[in-house]
């Protein structure tokens, strides 16, 4: 070993210690500076843990004066090396070795080998592992779908893949109550953030509804939101509070009458905006309210907008228009043409039932293909026509796996307090709101009859719900001091995270509450199907809230029959409005989506029997039955029918469904995760079947493993475990614990060096083998998702001693189970025997891997062309027939296809691991 003075080495006892360089050379000492420590170290010639470093034509090399290189050839004078290079303004310059940074970091592959830095082989295979797998998941066509804790219902599957993989998607959420609208807004925004076309969010809700998102979004998708409310917003010191979170939440409430908030939210240029309870903005075509006016404001600057309502009809159809008009002002610029479109709907499902039947139409439309399959024909139909493309609506007539709804009537005796009292509507509905204090609780015998219910029912969990706070908050009160009944009450006068607290006691199995009673705002958002039981102690006025109320208990995942308590009191408006409900409007037995407006249809005559019951009620009645079965008829056959073939396609669904579960239950997530604990230090204990308990080390590799608690963290492989147990970790390809040790892996050295021997037969001792792993290198905005087309794709080689690459002889994981490891002492030895053979084998290795770029360069940008080409002639054709097709995702897709091409040609190799092997 040669040393002069002025040459650069490192020591790979201490790569701490940076570049050194050689200041003092005696027979038998050689005196090393570190500049980047400021230490000076002295070593016996022999034996000195130190590497000669020598970088090579392509590596990138930082001078002690900031300029960086690019280094093109390599020379050497009196001992030293001189590296040429082109800078930063493409000028070629020469530098010497002494010139160098001395806060060199060795993490190329082949540096890392060279100067005597490597990884056990288990690091390298992890390392390779890594690479496959995450292959595999830019090539997976349910990419962005597998990470979510929920059921896959195929309806909440298709609906987010089909939003989820849109541009900018802009689309109404109108799923009737109790289908899952919050769960498929959150595996958008899932698929959304994952991909990268999304990362500013923005979350609007009504304020009672805010703490249930935060944790939804946190416990099914680990999408971290912050939320904002007044106190936090005046605790930021910054110019515009918004822009200091990418995920918001918040409520609707907290912008009115705070024109500098608005302007504010205004001009933080968020890429997805979603609004839940839409129908809550106060709109009319004269006076929109102030909360429509900023949802059309934000509208106008963000890209994408999710509206979330289950009543798209009952607020009307002037009032539907105006939402939709939310999501694309040119396409519904005037309600005078949509109800004429809508109009057509009817037409568009009786065309489509009839060729289900084999028949073609007369009136099919121009440019279809009447000898195409019926399958084919019904799909451009739903292409052309109707809002299915910004609209999703699917019914429980179309759902499968609800429960039946049984009314139970308990009429009671009106007390002489109520019965003499002088009533208006609303306190004949309501008896005790004209009392201040709690002194009805003393005679209204529904208090009575409440307790004695619960009484009966328990231990079974019963959810009551009446219309206004104060009646909640006696009754409440009643139940637990004077009945001994656990409860907890539910209104709008508790702060979110009592509102929570109170909902979490309900949901305990073991010590909880055996009733949450609610006032109104219990009756939207919140879900409660552990419950079978629902006390109606009133009844509301507008059907709408009634389905609403119904829906916490009667929605996918409700094992029972819900049973519905009415009590009432006889011969009151009270048990007018319940046979109205029952026998005219059929409320309790089946959902109606059109409520509200059948109510409006007889609202005159339905008060006038309230305030006083006479003999017109039958007719009423009988009327209001067959109003209700001829718009249920006219919804099932014309537009709903429509919008539920848009809105879940089976076949697509199941296939995807598929897709994720051959994902979730292959066998190489568990074992991945144990090779990555193993080599972080990261603790594990088997917990039980699909499920580990890891732990942190005081040996760990880092630091920090990501979501990894002091106390250790239970994680599960299992889906159907992690519904159940929700203090377990849902491990999915996506979770962000893996996603980010994933990432920890590929943005470090960490097993990207590694060297090791091998026994095999008809190879003689000594030959060496150089396996190399070289991924594909595309730098480009996340957003354009090249890698559906250009994933890493692995290449590995396995050059032996006269050039021939034998990988496809020697699998990798054929050869991980025959190396051996090598102790240091011999490796560092054999290593500086063997630079130049390694580099020539480096120079081969790297030609064939090259040789095989342009192929997979190629047909990347053949698959995309073709992909998003077809796409795009799609919705050109589309445009002409439906104005639903916005020009802006047209533009998207020209973009996305021409740079997605500059991108993909510009991309190139990157060496990513390196493994030396000599037989033996």
């Amino acid at each position: 070993m040669e040393y002069i003075v002025g040459q650069r080495w490192v020591s790979h006892a201490d790569a701490q210690l940076g570049l050194g360089v050689i200041v003092e050379i005696e027979p038998r000492r050689v005196t090393v500076n570190f500049p980047a420590v400021g230490e000076e170290r002295t070593y016996a010639t022999d034996g000195a843990p130190l590497t000669r470093l020598r970088f090579q034509e392509g590596d990138h090399i930082s001078t002690v004066n900031g300029v960086e290189l690019v280094v093109s050839s390599i020379a050497e004078q009196h001992g030293l090396l001189l590296y040429t290079g082109t800078d930063h303004h493409d000028e070629e310059v020469t530098v010497s070795e002494l010139e160098l940074d001395a806060f060199v970091q060795l993490t190329t592959p082949q540096q890392r080998l060279l100067n005597g830095h490597f990884d056990r082989n288990a690091a390298f295979a992890l390392r390779v592992a890594t690479l496959e797998h995450l292959n595999q998941q830019q090539c997976s066509p349910v990419q962005g779908l597998i990470g979510s804790r929920t059921s896959l219902l195929e309806h909440q599957v298709y609906i987010a893949n089909e939003v989820g993989q849109r541009f900018a998607p802009r689309v109404l959420l109108a799923d009737e109550v109790g289908l899952g609208k919050t769960i498929e807004a959150g595996m958008i925004l899932h698929q959304q953030l994952l991909s990268g076309r999304a990362k500013r969010v923005l979350v609007m809700v009504p304020e009672s509804l805010l703490h249930q998102w935060l944790v939804e979004m946190l416990r099914r998708f680990n999408l971290h939101f912050s939320l904002f409310d007044s106190e936090r917003l005046a605790e930021i010191d910054a110019d515009n509070p918004f822009e200091s979170e990418q995920l918001v939440l918040c409520s609707t409430d907290l912008f009115i009458g705070q024109p500098e908030r608005q302007q504010q939210l205004l001009a933080a240029e968020w890429d997805m905006v979603v609004v839940d309870e839409a129908h809550h903005l106060h709109w009319s075509e004269q006076d929109p309210g102030e909360d429509y006016l900023l949802v059309e404001a934000l509208s106008k600057v963000s890209a994408g907008l999710l509206l979330l309502t289950a009543t798209p009809e009952q607020i009307g159809q002037a009032s539907h228009f105006a939402r939709l008009r939310l999501l694309d002002a040119s396409r519904f610029h005037s309600l005078e043409q949509f109800v004429e479109e809508e109009q057509q709907y009817r037409r568009w499902s009786d065309m489509a039932l009839q060729l289900e039947a084999g028949e073609i139409p007369d009136d099919l439309p121009e440019g279809l293909d009447p000898e195409a399959p019926a399958e084919q024909l019904i799909e451009q139909i739903l292409d052309r026509h109707g809002t299915g493309r910004v609209l999703f609506r699917n019914t429980r007539a179309a759902i499968t796996g609800f429960p039946l709804r049984k009314l139970q009537r308990h009429p009671l005796p009106t007390p002489d307090e109520y019965r003499f009292a002088s009533l208006d509507l609303q306190s004949s509905l309501h008896p005790e709101l004209p009392y201040i204090d709690d002194s009805w609780l003393s005679f209204d015998p529904r208090v009575k009859w409440l307790e004695s219910i619960l009484k009966q029912l328990r231990p079974a969990k019963a959810l009551v719900i009446c219309a206004h706070a104060d009646t909640a908050v006696a009754l409440e009160h009643y139940l637990h001091l004077r009945a001994g009944i656990r409860s907890a009450a539910f209104y709008e006068g508790l702060s979110i995270i009592e509102r929570d607290r109170a909902a979490a006691y309900f949901a305990d199995e073991i010590n909880g509450a055996q009733t949450l009673v609610c006032s109104e705002i219990g009756s939207e958002g919140r879900n409660f199907q552990f419950a079978q039981h629902l006390i109606l102690f009133d009844l509301p006025l507008n059907p709408d809230l009634l389905e609403q109320r119904i829906g916490r208990l009667d929605r996918i995942g409700q094992q029972q029959d819900v049973q519905i308590h009415v009590p009432y009191l006889e011969g009151s408006a009270q048990e007018t409005l319940l046979d109205w409900y029952e026998h005219g409007l059929d409320a309790f037995s089946n959902s109606c989506s059109a409520g509200y407006m059948i109510f409006e249809q007889f609202r005159d005559r339905l008060l006038a029997q309230l305030e006083q019951r006479g003999a017109e009620f039958e007719d009423l009645v009988s009327d209001t039955a067959e109003f209700t079965q001829a718009t249920r008829r006219e919804l099932r056959e014309g537009r709903d029918r429509l919008l539920e073939r848009n809105s879940c396609k089976p076949a697509v669904a199941q296939a995807l469904i598929q897709e994720i579960g051959q994902r979730e239950n292959s066998e190489a997530l568990q074992p991945y995760l144990e090779a990555l604990c193993d080599a972080f230090g990261v603790d594990q204990e088997y917990h039980s079947e699909g499920a580990l308990i890891l732990r942190p080390t005081e040996h760990m590799l880092t630091g920090h493993f990501p979501y990894l608690r002091e106390e250790g963290t239970t994680v599960t492989f299992n889906r159907d475990k992690a519904l159940s147990r929700e203090d377990m970790l849902f491990l999915t390809w996506e979770h962000p614990m893996l996603v980010e040790a994933m990432d920890m892996v590929l943005s470090t050295e960490l097993g990207n060096a590694a060297i090791g021997t091998i026994k095999l037969k008809g190879i003689a001792p000594g030959t060496m083998l150089l396996e190399s792993v070289f991924t594909i290198n595309c730098v480009a905005p996340r957003e354009l998702q090249v890698e559906r087309f250009l994933p890493l794709s692995p290449t590995r080689l396995l050059i032996d001693a006269r050039g021939k690459d034998l990988a496809h002889l020697v699998p990798h994981e054929r050869l991980n189970t025959l190396v051996q490891h090598v102790k240091k002492p011999v490796a560092l030895a054999i290593i500086k025997q063997v630079q130049e053979e390694v580099d020539a084998k480096m120079l081969e290795a790297t030609r064939q891997a090259q040789a095989r770029l342009d192929d997979i360069l190629s047909s990347a940008e053949k698959t995309m062309r073709e992909t998003l080409g077809a796409e795009r002639e799609r919705l050109q054709a589309l445009r002409a027939v439906n104005p639903a097709i916005r020009q802006e995702e047209l533009d998207h897709l020209d973009y996305q296809i021409d740079e997605c091409a500059v991108h993909i040609r510009h991309a190139s190799l990157q060496l990513q691991a390196l493994r030396l092997i000599l037989t033996t």
